[in-house]
């Protein structure tokens, strides 16, 4: 019988806070015209311009330690705004490819319904009214000839 392993000490490694990289603000304290990826996302930008993160988001357990640089996998990283772009919308072409990608995991082989969720295709085979042999509800699926595209042909100048 083999002998446990012992557990071998995780070495911690601190970072003084004057010899990071990027400049660190605690949560409320970040200046104007600094955001988060997620909050460019949620105004409509990508990051565009951006080559990197400007400044860290520390985290709430290190804004207790204000001496220490933060090393935590949830400190976020802070973008400049004036250098973020719009998002690209995606031409007809890009849309009908992911209808039909998306179309291919909602579609059951065997009733020819179309879900408006991912089926267990790999598992299952087909969806659970063809697998237990029940009616499905109404709202669960839709019917199969339908426009879902957000452009339309004369929406293209």
């Amino acid at each position: 019988m083999p002998r446990p392993r012992k557990k071998q000490r995780r070495v911690v490694r601190r970072v003084p806070r004057s010899a990071a990289l990027l400049a660190e603000y605690d949560r409320g304290s970040v200046p104007e015209g600094l955001v988060t990826r997620r909050a460019l996302r949620d105004v409509g930008l990508s990051p565009g311009g951006n080559r990197g993160p400007v400044a860290i988001l520390r985290c709430r357990l290190c804004a207790t330690r204000p001496q220490w640089s933060c090393r935590h996998p949830t400190r976020g990283y802070l973008l400049r705004v004036d250098l973020a772009t719009p998002k690209r919308v995606p031409t007809l072409a890009q849309e009908w490819a992911l209808d039909r990608a998306m179309a291919a995991r909602q579609t059951c082989p065997g009733c020819r319904r179309r879900y408006v969720y991912c089926l267990p295709l790999h598992t299952q085979g087909v969806c659970d009214p063809c697998d237990k042999g029940y009616e499905p509800t109404p709202g669960t699926y839709e019917l199969p000839a339908q426009h879902l595209l957000a452009l339309t042909r004369e929406d293209i100048p």
